[in-house]
């Protein structure tokens, strides 16, 4: 197969021997800002465009938060005194709003004349290039989005190549209204084609141009696009802009034709992408096979389709891909911003809760593995998603809590950071945890790398201004009181969703004030660790569970698919089995106790990454089989949101290799843990270049009866070591390697 690249075992790829009929199936390359969903059909290739910029005006680009900071002293005396409904009326009476939904571009066509079915079919997608190639008989196709040049190119291969090339913006679930024009110029050497496309009822306007550069035969004009005859390739560099007004063609198509000064081939664009694409993908790799007796029968289980990996719900081959694969969709997924519920990809403008990035859960499970897995350009996009919104978060925390410093939405299209998302149902608006949440990945990469950014800091600094404000009210005992509180996106039994003392938000706050104090120390720092200080504990309720309301008299409710509650286990380390074995114990008790009500993949994965933190790998095992069991994951290796395929979303497929991580390595600024929950239906393997946040590289490698793990670090630093045989200090220079050989497990 291509795209069988090989590092240390395991293919870095998938193929299949068909092309893909479902855009779903469709193999997917992204660069970040652009993406590509490819079909790999040689009589009529289709490769729908995407954009992370292209939302859909939907009323949601005018909406601000509520102004409802007056009526809050009012709401809390309500709560406070018992009033256990009172949340429901702190609204301003709007309808629910979802903000502006993702949609595709249009689909590039390239239609050959009929003839007789082609033999030897092949397509393909290499990871490590982030190539999708296909091929059959002698037409050859190959796509990529250049990291480098952010542009998509194909090119097309085969004798006395004859094709139809448009551009398509039928696609499915698009909205009626919207004014569409196409262009056409041709050229000395080719064509240049354009499709503007204007929303209804709105100045806002995307426009893609695609310049065709042929060799050999013949071009001409047909409508709505070009007819090649007789041609040996042809190359298609293409670019999505989206604006209000006009946008000058003109200096996009000279933009794109610079990058062929010189007549530079395919190979020399690849190469500029390469040293970006492949020096992220190559960083870390997992390999399950390390070791095994009957490696011959490995290599044929890594051999196989997809789609037949995928029945083989056992397979450590079908892991390694999904591990792979996950890597490789996140790193494609992010630059710009980060990845959406459906990464960067879709080919219906009916996105399913607008493509948008939801933050109480989503998109921070998508980006667990953001620091330990050697992927900065993630915890990058991130980065760049918080800072542009800012503001934003800003009015979120004036108009509704009154407050100075910031507040983060649960829901954000990726251009407007105000909350305006919520209902009675989902009092989305009342949710103050959601800043920590987000800037926890950064907190972490400054961890691993060695260095604060400023910028972290800066923002780390507002959302502690904005606990100073807020907590303001005190419980009997002295204790400061979160009123109102909301655990995403569950509600008490006994009680309506807006409440007292979540213990996500708790946590949250804890973790945000005593993380800017140490950012900030000085006058601030102090005042900030006094404020978290007097944050009440954590409550264990009446069945030994860490209790999802530290206030009493609010009773749990089980059967949901978020862990909120246990946000101090998994992402936080304030609850661990080391450091707080009592309140780990009522975690792990809250966690069997969980259900997964509708069998969402991203709240069996939240539970195995809780259930990695407390040790637990025949839990980790349980989750990953409900995904892997459950038909989860299409053809593309990208997943759907419940079984059976059903609903494309990214959360299994970015979420899956933070999960494996998690199970193998974990660390904090100050211990590292080796194999803390390693499933036992994978007793050999090797994991290399994971990160930790004391600034060393781990290599692992394990066995049934003994474990390897090489750590080279770039800081002189002492940690704690924690194995199955024990606690034992570990003094680390930077540059020297240590060898560490594990005993029996």
């Amino acid at each position: 197969m291509t795209g069988d690249t090989v590092l240390g075992g395991p293919t870095h790829g998938t193929w299949e021997p068909l092309p893909a009929t479902r855009w779903e199936d469709a193999y997917l390359s992204g660069n970040g800002h652009h993406g590509v969903l490819v079909f790999g059909d040689p009589k009529d290739d289709r490769v729908i465009v995407t954009h992370h910029t292209l939302v859909r005006p939907n009323g949601a680009e005018h909406a601000r938060p509520p102004h409802l900071a007056a009526e809050l002293p009012a709401l809390q005396d309500r709560l406070l005194a018992g009033d256990l409904t009172a949340a429901e009326e702190f609204t301003d009476g709007r309808p629910l709003q979802w903000v502006q939904p993702f949609h595709p571009a249009f689909q590039l066509r390239l239609r050959r004349p009929a003839g007789e079915a082609g033999s030897d079919y092949h397509r393909s997608v290499d990871f490590t290039t982030g190539e999708v190639t296909a091929r059959c008989d002698d037409w050859r196709s190959c796509v990529f989005v250049s990291r480098a040049d952010d542009v998509i190119v194909q090119h097309v291969m085969a004798p006395d190549l004859t094709l139809d090339l448009a551009q398509d913006h039928q696609l499915p679930g698009a909205p009626t209204g919207l004014g569409v024009g196409h262009g056409t110029l041709l050229t000395p050497d080719g064509a240049v084609l354009t499709l503007r496309v204007r929303y209804p009822d709105s100045d806002r306007a995307y426009t893609g141009v695609t310049l065709a550069v042929v060799t050999g035969g013949t071009t001409r004009l047909t409508s709505p696009g070009v007819r090649i005859a007789g041609a040996t390739d042809v190359l298609l560099l293409t670019r999505v802009r989206r604006h209000t007004g006009e946008l000058d063609v003109v200096a996009e198509t000279s933009a794109l034709r610079e990058l062929l000064a010189d007549r530079q081939p395919y190979d020399t664009l690849l190469d500029r992408h390469l040293a970006l694409h492949r020096t992220a993908y190559t960083r870390v790799a997992l390999d399950l096979r390390a070791g095994k007796a009957d490696e011959a029968d490995n290599a044929d289980e890594r051999a196989l389709p997809g789609t037949e990996l995928l029945k083989r719900t056992r397979s450590p081959a079908l892991l390694e891909r999904l591990f792979a694969a996950g890597r490789y969709h996140l790193l494609s997924a992010s630059g710009l911003l980060p990845p959406r519920l459906t990464g960067l990809w879709t080919g219906d403008w009916d996105t399913a809760w607008s493509g948008a990035f939801t933050n109480d859960a989503n998109l921070n499970l998508q980006t667990a593995s953001a620091a330990s897995a050697a992927l900065p350009e993630v915890t990058d996009a991130l980065a760049s998603l918080i800072h542009r919104q800012l503001d934003d978060w800003r009015e979120n925390a004036r108009a509704v809590f009154g407050a100075r410093g910031v507040v983060a939405p649960a829901h954000t299209d990726g251009e407007s950071g105000l909350s305006y998302h919520f209902s009675r149902e989902y009092p989305l608006h009342l949710w103050t945890a959601g800043a920590d949440w987000l800037l926890k990945p950064l907190v972490d990469h400054d961890e691993t790398r060695g260095e604060r950014d400023p910028r972290t800091a800066a923002a780390l600094a507002e959302v502690a201004l904005f606990y100073e404000d807020f907590l303001t009210r005190a419980d009997p005992d002295g204790h400061l009181v979160v009123v109102p509180s909301y655990s995403p996106e569950n509600r008490p039994a006994n009680a309506s969703w807006g409440a007292i003392d979540a213990a996500m938000d708790l946590s949250a706050a804890r973790h945000a004030l005593r993380t800017a104090a140490d950012y900030h120390p000085g006058p601030d720092a102090d005042r900030w660790r006094a404020l978290a200080d007097r944050l009440p504990p954590h409550r264990v309720n009446s069945q030994g569970a860490l209790a999802e309301w530290a206030r009493p008299g609010l009773d749990d409710s089980y059967d949901h698919r978020h862990l909120s509650h246990l946000y101090g286990v998994w992402p936080l380390d304030e609850i661990t089995p080391y450091d707080t074995p009592d309140l780990a114990a009522a975690a792990h008790r809250a966690l069997r106790l969980r259900g997964a009500e509708n069998d969402s993949a991203h709240g069996h994965l939240h539970h195995a990454l809780v259930a990695a933190r407390l040790r637990d790998g025949e839990r980790v095992a349980h989750a990953l089989g409900q995904v892997l069991d459950g038909d989860f994951f299409h053809a593309s290796l990208m997943s759907a949101h419940y079984p059976n395929r059903d609903v494309y979303n990214a959360d299994a497929a970015h979420t899956l290799p933070g999960v494996l991580i998690e199970a193998l390595v974990q660390s904090t600024p100050d211990r590292l843990v080796l194999l803390p929950a390693l499933p036992a239906a994978y007793p050999h393997g090797r994991l290399t270049g994971v990160r930790t946040r004391f600034g060393a590289e781990v290599d692992l490698s394990w066995a049934p009866h003994s474990a390897t793990a090489l750590i080279r670090p770039s800081r002189t630093h002492r940690v704690e070591l924690r194995t199955s045989s024990g606690t034992e200090p570990l003094h680390l220079v930077a540059g020297e390697d240590r060898v560490l050989t594990l005993g029996a497990r």
